[in-house]
């Protein structure tokens, strides 16, 4: 890990605008998820679909479901998930793992626990411009000791997108977005850059911290707090426990939203053309006429 200490001055420190407790829900077969993106009071925060906290043992998980015109990024945090898709990509996506699957024009995958015990980790959906929706799957994935690190002052960061702490990591966005995984000691003070266009915010995972104003009131985990505008933002962990939070920030489209379920384009008619394409086994889909996981032969068998 990087040592590290990068001065920098903020113009026009970002503040929190709005804070969501993300609560348990049922999502998939028998999993529960903290949906904090992509709920009713959220429904898109562009260009950010969905972000869920998820936790998983089995028999439950995430069996065969298709998905067209975004990406889903999976940190894991705790135990592992083995994925596999129709097109015979598998693999098992351990603690520390990161997994940033381009669905673009179609893909069929099952996201399973693998091993005993419980699974935990983030999935977060990002939209893809209309020119990209259609663009072929693609895969980047990174073991934890892969991914990018640095640390000083009390704060050390993981970085799975973007750049921190004059850190950058190798993965490629097609939608410009940072994802930075920070861990604050007990009286550190971290004060990050986000580009001034972007939409940015924090979910919380561990510990309690001040986000935007060190006059603000500790916040604790399960809150995602949306970021106003500006040129970055300050948080500090003045508890006796270590602060973990995820910070992420992405370039708005600006482009219209239509979604049904795991399908995403930018008109009710494209929504329909893709259902008949996932119907039918068409135009990116063929594969699925007869593909079924492992896990779901298991199932059926």
């Amino acid at each position: 890990m990087a040592e590290t200490a990068v001065p920098c001055v903020l113009q026009k420190p970002r503040h929190v605008v709005r804070k969501f407790l993300a609560r348990p829900q049922h999502e998939g077969d028998g999993a529960v998820v903290r949906r904090s993106i992509g709920r009713f009071e959220l429904r898109y925060f562009d260009p950010f679909l969905v972000l869920d906290e998820f936790s998983v043992a089995a028999p439950a998980g995430f069996p065969d479901h298709p998905h067209r015109g975004f990406e889903t990024v999976t940190y894991m945090l705790e135990g592992a998930v083995t994925h596999e898709d129709f097109e015979g990509h598998k693999g098992t996506i351990k603690a520390g793992d990161l997994q940033w699957m381009t669905a673009g024009r179609g893909i069929v995958h099952s996201e399973m626990p693998a091993g005993k015990g419980t699974s935990k980790g983030l999935q977060l959906w990002v939209n893809l411009s209309s020119k990209n929706k259609m663009v072929e799957p693609r895969y980047q994935e990174m073991q934890s000791q892969d991914i990018a690190c640095a640390s000083g002052n009390g704060v050390e960061v993981r970085v799975i997108a973007g750049e921190s702490m004059g850190v950058r990591s190798p993965v490629y966005t097609r939608t410009p977005t940072m994802y930075l995984d920070f861990t604050l000691k007990p009286r550190a003070h971290l004060r990050q850059p986000i580009p001034s266009a972007w939409n940015a915010f924090v979910y919380v995972l561990e510990g309690e911290g001040a986000f935007g104003s060190d006059k603000s009131a500790p916040i604790g985990p399960h809150n995602l707090l949306l970021l106003g505008q500006g040129d970055g933002v300050d948080v500090w962990n003045r508890s006796a426990k270590p602060l973990r939070f995820v910070l992420v920030g992405g370039e708005p489209l600006g482009e219209p939203v239509a979604q049904l379920g795991p399908f995403v384009m930018n008109t009710d008619e494209e929504i329909d053309r893709t259902i008949d394409d996932f119907q039918y086994c068409i135009n990116g889909f063929e594969k699925a006429k007869y593909w079924r996981s492992e896990a779901m032969v298991g199932i059926e068998g």
